[in-house]
């Protein structure tokens, strides 16, 4: 949890249980509001495609979330677009984030 407190933006790659841990806990924060709504960018299609056919289907399909909250993240294979959609996503009215590379 606290990672998720003071975190700016997600960029989330493939991984095992542990990744899809991080990745569903800050979902759920943000889609209960119990933190403001950052950008969430899951790297890889490829890895991610059956996941979310998966909530697409079993999820949304099925009523258990709304189709809103498959807008609360990107997925792309390209590291420019991820950057934009982070750097936009802030332009669009909220303050820009201080990031250190």
């Amino acid at each position: 949890v606290m990672f998720v407190k003071y975190a700016k933006a997600f960029v989330v790659f493939p991984g095992g249980l542990g990744t899809m841990d991080e990745l569903f806990e800050c979902l759920t924060l943000i889609q209960t509001r119990k933190i403001d709504r950052i950008p969430v960018v899951l790297y890889g299609k490829e890895f991610w495609a059956g996941l979310l056919d998966w909530i697409r289907d079993a999820l949304a399909g099925r009523g258990m979330i709304s189709q809103h909250d498959l807008e609360l993240f990107l997925v792309t294979d390209d590291p420019e677009e991820a950057m934009q959609y982070i750097l936009s996503f802030y332009d669009s009215g909220s303050l820009r984030p201080n990031f250190s590379f």
